[in-house]
């Protein structure tokens, strides 16, 4: 079974995340429970989950997808989520969101640096509102 590398379940840990790890079609998914959301948004949290290819972490995760779907506080559709796809019986709003081909550094980034990327995101989606 695909597994995370440790550093990256460490890095989870240190954030005091909730998360399960389970495989999909090849993919290595991590699926965040309860993710706390900023403030500018619809939900004060949900699930986020995280598709990895097999190479990860040499190379970059590309999307994740939200559950339940999020809007800004005021109702109004955040660029690029409006697609929704099914993975283990639920609806899950695809965030599409890809790094350029110098974000992510092999050797260097892992899932803690990615969640900080997904954080700003994040944030910038509810300030937006």
């Amino acid at each position: 079974m695909m597994d995370l590398p440790p550093e990256d379940h460490a890095a989870l840990r240190d954030e005091g995340l909730d998360y399960e790890v389970f495989g999909d079609n090849g993919m290595l998914c991590v699926q965040l429970n309860d993710f706390p959301l900023p403030e500018g948004l619809n939900a004060t949290k949900a699930d986020i989950l995280l598709r990895l290819q097999a190479l990860h972490p040499d190379v970059p995760p590309d999307m994740w997808w939200t559950s339940p779907a999020l809007t800004t506080a005021m109702g109004g559709t955040i660029p690029a989520t409006e697609l929704h796809e099914t993975y283990r019986g639920r609806s899950w709003q695809r965030w599409s969101r890809h790094l350029p081909p110098s974000a992510w550094q092999a050797g260097t980034d892992s899932l803690k640096s990615y969640i900080t990327l997904l954080r700003i995101e994040l944030t910038s989606a509810g300030a937006a509102a």
